[in-house]
């Protein structure tokens, strides 16, 4: 058969059958998804707060946080009226921070703006802050059945593979896109990105795919070369630069640590950390306030762009901070400074 086999109607017809089929079958029961075929469709506000919360974050690791969210925060109009320091501190430890900052203007816009009910189009959802192409052509198909075509990382493995797609990613991504557009029909569109979606998820893994319980090997260019984990194709990624830094962990004596607001602009922009110094080559060593400063080690920690080593210096004083329990600012912070506190307080004893 050859590639361009998959752009005939009846073989087109029979790839989304099959898959679909296999859906119908296999279909992941996560908290924020109705079943296959089901007559209702899902709240479009679980369906954006999932989708947002998936954004470069495991489905393991975002359902305890999307469970929480919604008992808390049951409905759009809920989550709007939250302070900006509660939402902040329920989304610490899911890390890129940005996400956090824009669900909250999306969720207030949907309420002030639309009276707590999203726009049912990809073009009315893309007009709300922090929604952009992706999330307006899954909440449109999922919430509303309307035919979109949502393209996520395992939807590019995916059709990667299916159409053998030589360009490197990124550059291949318009291509990619195309070419799942393809695909996409008016019939069961929300499905049919679901199902992509835990093709690629459970089956059309990065590794290791299981080509030979594929619903859809049989039309898979990538599986005829015998190499179906070559792609998607991708360039060689340049080194992950390393950056230096100090965290210190300032206790008052009674059982609190103190905190400060980072900038709403940068990096964690908006959340509560440890006092640091800046981050890079060659640090200086600023403490917050004059102690005694004991040293109590470094952590390590790996963000998008960069790695960073933080050397933990631990004390006991005062100051002008935002003082916290020990054990609030545990369950508050952001990942890398739960590290570096956790060091700290082990540290100190």
């Amino acid at each position: 058969m050859d590639d361009v086999a998959l752009h005939k109607s009846d073989t087109k017809s029979a790839v989304r059958a099959a898959l679909l089929a296999w859906y119908d079958e296999r279909a992941r029961t996560l908290p924020w998804r109705s079943p296959p075929g089901a007559a209702e469709r899902t709240d479009p506000y679980r369906v954006w707060l999932s989708e947002v919360m998936l954004q470069q974050t495991t489905v393991p690791h975002a359902t305890p946080y999307f469970q929480s969210f919604t008992q808390r925060w049951p409905t759009v109009n809920d989550l709007a009226a939250v302070a900006d320091a509660d939402l902040m501190a329920a989304w610490a430890g899911l890390g890129y921070y940005a996400r956090a900052r824009n669900l909250l203007a999306c969720a207030r816009a949907v309420a002030s703006q639309h009276g707590g009910v999203f726009p049912d189009t990809e073009a009315g959802l893309l007009t709300l802050p922090g929604v952009g192409a992706y999330t307006a052509a899954a909440v449109a198909a999922i919430a509303f059945d309307r035919e979109a075509n949502v393209v996520d990382g395992n939807v590019e493995r995916v059709v990667a593979r299916l159409f053998a797609v030589e360009t490197p990613v990124p550059a291949a991504r318009p291509e990619l896109r195309v070419l799942a557009g393809s695909l996409v029909e008016a019939h069961r569109p929300g499905d049919w990105a679901q199902a992509l979606m835990d093709l690629g998820a459970t089956v059309c893994r990065p590794k290791s795919p299981s080509c030979l319980i594929c619903p859809i090997s049989a039309w898979c260019a990538g599986y005829r070369t015998g190499e179906p984990e070559r792609y998607p194709v991708k360039t060689k990624k340049a080194e992950r630069p390393h950056r230096l830094g100090f965290a210190y962990v300032l206790r008052d004596g009674a059982g609190r640590v103190a905190l400060v607001q980072r900038p709403d602009k940068g990096l964690l922009g908006g959340m509560l950390g440890l006092p640091t110094s800046d981050w890079g080559a060659a640090p200086s060593e600023t403490p917050p306030v004059k102690a005694d400063w004991i040293d109590a080690g470094a952590i390590e920690h790996v963000f998008t762009h960069f790695s960073l080593t933080l050397a933990v210096r631990v004390a006991e004083g005062q100051g002008d901070f935002v003082w916290t329990s020990e054990e609030a600012a545990l369950k508050a912070l952001p990942t890398v400074f739960r590290k570096a506190l956790e060091r700290g307080l082990a540290s100190a004893g």
